[in-house]
């Protein structure tokens, strides 16, 4: 575990080989709950375009989930609401039992930052820069100091078997590779929720495999929380849970026994 920083945030992030030792989380309360959420586009015309229609759902702690659906459907438009990055027309969002609507823009800003990791299809990655800096980024952002954010980035790194990459340009490395780098950015401020965004499009099948199953372990060995947007019915069958969009709505919410 990474020791406790100055600025109180929480530091409990994986980078070794051990499981967490409390794998109860699945039983405590929602790390995500979202009530008639809603977002309805103004198209100029008198007909308005319904994206999201009325989705409730919750996703409790340690929960890996996918979220599936024909293009259109509305899960771009899910993800981008459960992360903040856009507000609802209507309907609630609520992370570790915080309402994220109600909250100021500073504030939403603090909960994207602390609370959400985003893995993002295309990585998403500075080419320019190293792999560590890339990784010590959101951590940066969050005002975390040097000598913390380096070791968490560096604990990070080896744990995803890329310790030797460390000041390598992200430009340099595999697909898989920057895919791993884009998995280590996520986790750097131990967000409550992981919103993985097509994270296995751009690699071939069989990498697309490793970097499945590694999330996979994140959340059932490690306890994290991972929502995947996947197009892959395949991968989603693995997951502990599909949620099925269709025209803007739930048309399908099943739980895979194991």
């Amino acid at each position: 575990m990474f020791e406790k920083n100055p600025k109180n945030v929480n530091t409990q992030v994986i980078i070794s080989g051990k499981e967490t030792k409390n794998m109860n989380q699945k039983n405590l309360a929602p790390a995500l709950a979202v009530e008639n959420l809603s977002k309805v586009y103004d198209s100029g015309s008198a007909k308005k375009i319904i994206a999201l229609n009325k989705i409730n759902f919750s996703i409790r702690k340690g929960e890996f989930v996918s979220i599936v659906g024909p293009s259109g459907s509305g899960k771009s438009t899910l993800l981008n609401l459960i992360g903040a990055l856009d507000k609802p027309s209507y309907g609630r969002v609520f992370i570790d039992g915080n309402d994220i609507f109600s909250l100021n823009d500073s504030e939403i800003t603090k909960i994207r930052s602390t609370k959400i990791g985003f893995i993002f299809q295309s990585y998403n990655l500075i080419n320019r820069t190293t792999v560590k800096k890339n990784v010590e980024l959101p951590a940066i952002l969050l005002g975390i100091n040097k000598a913390d954010r380096s070791r968490r980035a560096e604990k990070i790194l080896n744990f995803l078997g890329l310790g030797d990459k460390i000041n390598q340009k992200t430009s340099n490395l595999s697909g898989g590779q920057q895919q791993r780098v884009a998995i280590a950015r996520a986790l750097i401020n131990n967000p409550t929720i992981i919103l993985a965004d097509e994270p296995t499009g751009n690699l071939d099948s069989k990498t697309g495999d490793e970097i499945f199953h590694l999330l996979k372990t994140l959340s059932h060995k490690f306890g994290r929380t991972i929502i995947m947007v996947t197009h892959n019915r395949e991968l989603a069958l693995q997951t502990d849970r599909s949620i099925s969009l269709k025209d803007g709505v739930v048309e399908k919410d099943e739980v895979f026994l194991k």
